[in-house]
């Protein structure tokens, strides 16, 4: 293999792996949502999101409508992070415009010390069945990224009953009843792994951990709560005889940038508040970066587009190591034909050679 491969099937799998690329590779998360109108038409035939979720066919459908439409180099299974507390039975649903309700949130000591850890292929299997038809029709052509929430996130879910801004439920629990929390993240812990590896299993060629409530704790409470758990999966999950590369995006938490980068994981997402170059330096090249554009900059002008990706691709500097992505998701009113300008742009300006000096 020549020291730069051209091949846009491993372009991202290179770049986890810190090997020279021939250009940056992008993906996008939420790649495949709202924002596309086939998207919508698969959503309403499906009759609700978790039937779409829940259909491995429809599953497949769904992840492949960006690649039809962008030159992507890499594909996310499309489901939810919420599927682990689904199957174990807290009563998930999603109501439009507000997002996603337990009917049975965690709220008492006994609740919690009833549950157990569901079979990845028993009450989810419809996800390792997705994670298989999807290689199937992506035939290499690009690698498929499997996912799972975090157990911090988990619980905050699970315990809130749904999106909140005080997080006053999952707080109480920690504060007054810290071992039925810690209980209760490594039920999460040992789920995530188990889930992980059936999505390893069934095909996936990297997995990415999204842990979006990270940065609502205190730094005390982040590194026993969120970051220890998340040393832990990183450590322990098989990642299979392709040793699968493994991400974890821990959304507000640039604090600990350091801290994160020795517990074991590939790469680390990075939201839009802290500079890649300021994030490479404080990581020491230890790990992967993906990101970091302000999802904001896709509402921009073509032309302003282009000039943020820039400044994200000359942030980041010269050298392999880069995955492009947003700060975070992409939102449901994109024009999708920004993805367009994006896509473009990053693979021509991340082919300039002074960025692989």
């Amino acid at each position: 293999m020549s020291p730069i491969d051209s091949g846009r099937h491993n372009r991202f799998l290179r770049a986890l792996r810190q090997q020279p690329v021939d250009t940056t590779p992008i993906w996008v998360m939420r790649q495949a949502g709202r924002y596309l109108p086939e998207y919508r038409a698969t959503r309403q035939r499906a009759g609700s999101f978790m039937n779409l979720c829940r259909s491995p066919e429809l599953a497949c459908e769904v992840t492949m409508q960006p690649l039809d439409r962008f030159e992507l180099d890499a594909a996310i299974l499309f489901s939810d992070i919420l599927t682990i507390p689904d199957a174990m039975g807290l009563g998930l649903s999603f109501a439009e415009g507000e997002g996603p309700r337990f009917a049975y949130p965690l709220r008492t000591l006994d609740a919690i010390s009833r549950l157990g850890v569901p079979d990845p292929e028993g009450e989810l299997k419809y996800v390792p069945d997705a994670v298989r038809l999807i290689r199937r029709e992506l035939d290499g052509s690009v690698p498929l990224i499997g996912f799972s929430g975090s157990p911090w996130t988990l619980a905050c879910y699970m315990v809130e009953g749904g999106p909140t801004e005080k997080f006053a439920h999952i707080k109480k629990l920690m504060w007054d009843h810290p071992q039925a929390l810690h209980q209760l993240l490594e039920v999460l812990t040992q789920s995530v792994q188990v889930y992980l590896e059936a999505q390893i299993a069934a095909g996936a060629q990297a997995v990415m951990i999204f842990d979006s409530w990270g940065g609502v704790l205190a730094p005390g409470d982040y590194r026993e709560f969120s970051l220890a758990n998340l040393a832990k999966l990183a450590q322990s999950i098989n990642r299979g005889p392709d040793n699968v590369p493994i991400i974890v995006f821990s959304r507000g938490a640039n604090g600990h940038l350091e801290a994160l980068s020795q517990i074991g994981a590939d790469a680390l997402g990075v939201d839009w508040t802290v500079g890649l170059g300021e994030a490479r330096k404080r990581t020491g090249g230890r790990v992967a970066l993906q990101g970091n554009l302000d999802p904001a900059a896709m509402y921009a002008a073509p032309e302003s587009l282009r000039q943020q990706v820039d400044m994200v691709l000359r942030d980041y500097g010269t050298g392999p190591g880069h995955i492009f992505n947003l700060g975070h998701g992409i939102t449901p009113d994109v024009n999708p034909e920004q993805m367009r300008v994006l896509v473009d742009a990053v693979h021509e300006l991340g082919r300039r050679r002074d960025l692989f000096a």
